[in-house]
C-alpha cells in the first residue's frame, strides 16, 4: 500500500436511503399546474376582487399542497435518520430510534415520542396483494422431492414494509459502529410554508367576508 494510499480517508461505507411517495408526487405536481392555471388565469382577467381572492387561495393552496405532497421525505444515512412531515423536519440520532412500525401508518419510536414518516405510506392494498402472491407462490411448490425448495424466494412484501425492513437493517449496522452517542433529538417547524399559508388563510377569509 502507497502512502498516498495511507492517506486517503475511508469512503463512506453506506450511501443514504432517501424515501419518497411517487404517488404524492404525481399527484402534487398535478394539482399545482391546475392551482397555478386557474389561479393565473384570475390573476389576469379578473376584477379586483377576484384577483386578491386568487392571490389569497393560491398563498393557501400552494403551500398546503406542497406541504402534503412534495415536501415529505425520509432520508437514512449512517448516524442519524431524517423524517420531513408536511410542517416540521425531525431529525433524530440511531441511537435515539427505539423501534420502527407499520400499522396504518409508519411510524419511529422514541423515549417519550412517536413520530409519523409521511413519506412512507401504508397501503393495506398492497399488503393483501403481496398476502395473496405469497399465498400462491406456496401453493405452487411441490411439497415433497427434490424440487420441493425449488423457486422458493423472499415472500412479497408491500412497499411500506420493504423500506421499514431496509431502515432496520440501516439501524442495526449504526448500533455496531462508533457515532454520535449524545446528540438530541431534533425538531424544526416549516415555517416557510406555515407563513404563506397563514397569510393566505386570513386574507381568504377577508375577501369572502367583505
Amino acid at each position: 500500500m502507497t502512502s498516498q494510499d495511507r492517506s486517503t480517508p475511508p469512503q463512506q461505507q453506506y450511501a443514504a436511503h432517501s424515501y419518497r411517495s411517487p404517488a404524492a408526487l404525481a399527484g402534487g405536481a398535478l394539482l399545482l399546474l391546475l392551482g397555478l392555471w386557474l389561479g393565473g388565469d384570475a390573476l389576469l382577467r379578473g376584477d379586483t376582487h377576484t384577483r386578491l381572492t386568487a392571490l389569497f387561495a393560491l398563498l393557501l393552496g400552494v403551500p398546503l399542497v406542497t406541504a402534503f405532497t412534495l415536501r415529505p421525505l425520509v432520508r437514512a444515512g449512517e448516524d442519524r435518520l431524517t423524517v420531513r412531515n408536511p410542517f416540521r423536519t425531525i431529525t433524530l440520532p440511531w441511537t435515539a430510534v427505539e423501534g420502527l412500525r407499520a400499522g396504518y401508518s409508519t411510524e419511529v419510536l422514541t423515549d417519550g415520542a412517536t413520530y409519523q414518516m409521511w413519506a412512507i405510506p401504508v397501503s393495506l392494498r398492497q399488503r393483501k396483494k403481496a398476502g395473496r402472491q405469497a399465498v400462491r407462490g406456496t401453493a405452487s411448490r411441490p411439497r415433497f422431492g427434490p424440487h420441493a425448495d425449488a423457486g422458493a424466494g423472499p415472500a412479497p412484501r408491500a412497499m411500506a414494509d420493504q423500506a421499514l425492513d431496509e431502515l432496520r437493517e440501516v439501524r442495526e449496522r449504526a448500533t455496531h459502529r462508533d457515532g454520535p452517542r449524545d446528540e438530541p433529538v431534533a425538531v424544526r417547524w416549516a415555517y416557510a410554508v406555515l407563513a404563506p399559508l397563514v397569510v393566505g388563510a386570513a386574507g381568504l377569509v377577508v375577501t369572502l367576508v367583505l
